[in-house]
Order: C-alpha cells, then sequence, then structure tokens
C-alpha cells in the first residue's frame, strides 16, 4: 500500500465529506426506487466506508480491520464500484478543461481522493485475503 502523507489523506478527506455532502442533498431530488436513488445510496455508503478508511489512516492504527469491523467482505467490494466510477467519470470530464481552469483543478482533487480510497479498500479486502480488483 502507498504511505500516504498527512496532508494528502487530510485533502482527501475533505473531498471524500464533500462528496458525501453533495451526494446527501441531491439524493432528496429522486424517489425512492430509481436508478439514480440506487446509485446515489451506494455511492454514499462507498463515500462513507472510504471515510472510516482514511480516517484510521490519519490516526495510524495498526489494524483497520478492527475498526471496520462493521463492513463485510462484500461491503467493501461493493465499495469499490461507485470509487471506480467516480475516477472514470472525473478523468473523462476533466478532458474537456485545460490545466490550470479551476474544474480540472477541481477534479484532479476528487480523481486523487478517490485513488486514495481506492488504495486503502483494496488494501483492507487484502488484510481479509480477498483481491478487490476490478
Amino acid at each position: 500500500m502507498d504511505n500516504y502523507t498527512d496532508e494528502e489523506l487530510n485533502k482527501a478527506l475533505r473531498e471524500v465529506s464533500a462528496t458525501i455532502s453533495k451526494c446527501e442533498k441531491m439524493q432528496g431530488k429522486f424517489e425512492e426506487g430509481t436508478a439514480q436513488y440506487s446509485l446515489l445510496r451506494n455511492r454514499i455508503k462507498a463515500m462513507v466506508i472510504s471515510k472510516r478508511l482514511i480516517e484510521s489512516e490519519l490516526s495510524h492504527k495498526e489494524q483497520m480491520t478492527d475498526d471496520l469491523g462493521q463492513y463485510t467482505k462484500a461491503e467493501l467490494t461493493e465499495a469499490l464500484r461507485p470509487v471506480v466510477s467516480v475516477i472514470s467519470k472525473c478523468e473523462k470530464a476533466q478532458g474537456k478543461f485545460g490545466e490550470g481552469v479551476p474544474h480540472h483543478r477541481r477534479l484532479e482533487n476528487l480523481i486523487k481522493a478517490m485513488e486514495i480510497a481506492k488504495t486503502l479498500i483494496e488494501a483492507q479486502l487484502a488484510l481479509d485475503g480477498i483481491s478487490g480488483d476490478l
């Protein structure tokens, strides 16, 4: 697993927290049971898991498994899909903006946060003896 600096982890934590907030606000605009509602519900759950993993990494806990016992292997595996999706969508959107443009930088920050989240989820799955590659 990559060793991230506290600064990188704090930036990632801010991005993930902001994403959770934005998704929660958007979820109210969709009727429960619709594809959009389900997508946001899954994304929120993935972001909450990501947030807990980043917080755990920041606090330098030796074993994330104990702290994250409430998440099953299936939940961690399912959390990868929305994280990878956000990375893909941001990379695609980023191509529409030149480097140095605020939108490009904002997307770059979100991509970095999601890459950290992906790495931490995969590391947790590896501790549990499961490959999380998508």
